[in-house]
């Protein structure tokens, strides 16, 4: 569905925007983002110790290269999951996301080397590149212009609560059962159930977005995607500052997900002590992100955005510079908080920038910069720490967070939410102005 077809179409009799009025898919498709976090969360504590204790890979560049490509594949299959989302419709994506993500969880608990799990990754990206991003979308068409930070929130916070339960759980299983195959099972049963439920219940939402569209007094002219995606990447500021924000965010993540466990280990840390770091940060992400998603509606995103890059930066200089499990439990929680500032808030920030027409296009390119963010993230920490050490690698990223909320002071405009839609046509925000 292009933008020709979404305008010519009206919205069916029953279709409504809001939370209220659609809470049963909303709920849904929550509990259906939740199984797609826990789909990462299985990695998130054993996967470099299985590099490093299984495959006994010595290189910090070569253990986290499952996570370079995990995050070069997801940041092109978000790429391409707005076109073919407008193409095909969101739910049609959403299942292509959890077939592709079906195989993942075999395959680690059966790689014979290194190169199958970063095969596995590789699919993996595309289940998240696809299935997280249909759930965010559709919730955004589901509430309509007025709860975007709301909706973003609640779907933020499935995901990474399933994150952070999942980091934990597997962090427990591997100490009492090893790093294969047991705590991977987990895997096994949040793929047939996204799949089973995306397939048998889930409803398209591309209704919505006629009725939304409709509601417009001054419709969009065609836009190609290119003109999208320069301007999401470059031309407009405000997309601008939210691009590279989130591609910082998502560096530390992917830079904390492969060297934190090698960190905490290196001070003689066991696997469950490690599982229990690795799940404050996503759950503490997760939780807050209810109340920060509402509370950008209210407060606007750029003070959200801008305050919470810098707590991360905090958080990761007291990882990087103390030595004792409880100042790291600490780092933990200042990374999430500050990670449940910015997350809701930029995609919240791109929706607002966007017309209706084309925001699944342009957030599909914010969410392909972002996720590229873990790719170079893990290959640039990786680098850093055999070159320089591993806290090294963690206070650089530190410092680059903090750059990135700088520029987003200098460069993003602040609207009160409210003023947002009124102003919204087919220019973006920065050109309305």
């Amino acid at each position: 569905m292009t933008d020709a077809a979404l305008n010519p179409q009206p919205a069916g009799p029953a279709v409504k925007l809001g939370l209220k009025e659609n809470w049963p898919q909303f709920a849904l498709l929550i509990v259906i983002n939740a199984f797609v976090g826990g789909m990462v969360g299985i990695e998130r504590t054993v996967m470099p110790l299985i590099g490093s204790e299984e495959f006994h890979l010595s290189s910090t560049t070569l253990i986290v290269s499952f996570i370079i490509s995990f995050g070069v594949v997801k940041a092109f299959a978000n790429l391409v999951s707005g076109q073919l989302a407008d193409a095909w419709g969101r739910k049609r994506v959403l299942v292509l996301g959890w077939l592709i993500g079906l195989p993942v969880p075999f395959i680690i608990i059966w790689a014979p080397s290194w190169e199958w799990v970063i095969a596995a990754n590789a699919l993996l990206g595309i289940n998240q590149g696809l299935a997280w991003s249909m759930t965010v979308i559709m919730k955004i068409d589901l509430v309509g212009p007025k709860s975007r930070g709301l909706a973003v929130g609640l779907n933020e916070f499935a995901g990474y609560l399933a994150v952070g339960v999942t980091a934990f759980l597997t962090g427990y299983l591997a100490s009492q059962y090893g790093l294969r195959p047991v705590p991977i099972y987990l895997g096994i049963g949040y793929a047939f159930l996204g799949a089973a439920l995306s397939i048998l219940l889930v409803r398209d939402t591309r209704d919505h977005v006629r009725l939304e569209v409709s509601g417009h007094a001054q419709q969009s002219a065609p836009i190609s995607f290119r003109e999208v995606f320069m301007l999401t990447s470059f031309k407009d500021r405000n997309l601008f500052a939210a691009s590279q924000a989130g591609l910082v965010n998502n560096l530390n993540d992917g830079m904390s997900w492969g060297i934190f466990p090698l960190f905490f280990a290196s001070f003689g840390l066991g696997v469950e002590r490690i599982g229990i770091l690795k799940a404050i940060y996503p759950a503490t992400w997760g939780i807050l992100q209810i109340a920060t998603g509402p509370l950008s509606d209210r407060w606007g995103r750029k003070g959200l955005i801008v305050a919470g890059m810098w707590v991360q930066a905090v958080g990761l200089f007291l990882t990087a510079m103390t030595r004792q499990f409880e100042w790291w439990l600490l780092g933990s929680l200042l990374l999430g908080l500050g990670t449940a500032m910015v997350y809701p808030s930029l995609i919240a920030a791109v929706s607002d920038a966007s017309h209706p027409t084309w925001r699944a296009r342009s957030l599909s390119v914010y969410r392909f910069w972002r996720d590229l963010g873990y790719a170079i993230g893990a290959l640039s920490a990786g680098l850093i720490a055999d070159r320089f050490g591993l806290s090294a690698a963690i206070a650089s990223i530190a410092a680059l967070t903090f750059v990135s909320g700088v520029i987003v002071a200098v460069l993003m405009h602040e609207r009160a939410a409210s003023a947002l839609d009124l102003a919204q046509a087919s220019k973006p925000i920065s050109e309305v102005e």
